[in-house]
């Protein structure tokens, strides 16, 4: 997840508060992606069928902002890209990155298998480790991301699971959008009215988002969209309420 400085944050919960170095992805791996949970077969499901059908053919630039310990965005934008840039903060997330590049761990396999399921896809045509030979891990701050710079996009779990600041959940989401080509797919991901979470005995924040509030948010910035709650009723961890998923393209950025 990347984490950075944004332009006007001097709240005690903001940003810049939490110990983002110190992040520990391994754990944060075991947590989370151990097991290929219901929630996230239906995301990986619902993003690769868009991308199939909104994606550009093979030429694109991609990048999944605020990467962090998760490689399966990257991988669904694997079969469309000449080239994947994960752009990352938190310095322990950034080495975790690379080491996990191009040979990502057996781990990420059943969601790959989830990706390239579906018969006559691009997902099916390539070997990711191999293709992840594209993938770049760039270490910078969201927001200071570049402009118009990217073809297509994800950014999971990272604008709400930032801060504690709905100001800076806002910017997050511009940062990410404008980052993009006007009409650029993306696919964004939210934790649904999280609590914040603890990772190796660290507490990071959260802004308790509802499948409104990234409607609100995202609906100046693109041409279209489609916001959907993601949640198979499994309460996986305390005061789970499932996660939320954005599809649409982006709109021209407006200074």
């Amino acid at each position: 997840m990347n984490m950075g400085t944004p332009s006007a944050a001097t709240q005690e919960h903001a940003n810049s508060a939490y110990p983002w170095d110190s992040f520990d992805p391994t754990q944060y791996v075991l947590d989370n992606y151990a097991t290929l949970i219901e929630d996230d077969r239906q995301i990986l499901q619902m993003v690769r069928d868009f991308f199939i059908s909104h994606a550009p053919n093979g030429a694109a630039h991609g990048v999944d902002v605020g990467a962090g310990a998760n490689l399966y965005p990257m991988m669904a934008m694997l079969p469309f890209c000449d080239s994947v840039t994960l752009f990352e903060r938190s310095r322990s997330n950034v080495a975790w990155l690379g080491d996990q590049l191009p040979d990502f761990g057996p781990i990420w396999d059943p969601f790959w298998a989830v990706l390239a399921a579906k018969e006559d896809s691009p997902y099916g045509l390539i070997d990711p480790r191999v293709v992840a030979g594209r993938v770049r891990v760039q270490p910078g701050d969201l927001f200071e991301l570049e402009r118009g710079r990217w073809d297509l996009g994800t950014m999971f779990f990272v604008a709400e699971s930032m801060s504690e600041e709905m100001d800076e959940f806002d910017e997050a989401l511009q940062k990410f959008v404008h980052a993009l080509r006007p009409g650029a797919p993306f696919a964004a991901a939210f934790m649904a009215e999280s609590p914040g979470y603890t990772v190796g005995g660290i507490r990071y924040p959260a802004v308790s988002v509802t499948v409104d509030d990234v409607l609100q948010s995202l609906k100046p910035l693109v041409e279209e969209v489609t916001v959907e709650p993601v949640f198979s009723g499994e309460v996986i961890k305390p005061k789970y309420k499932g996660m939320i998923l954005a599809l649409g393209r982006a709109g021209a950025a407006i200074d």
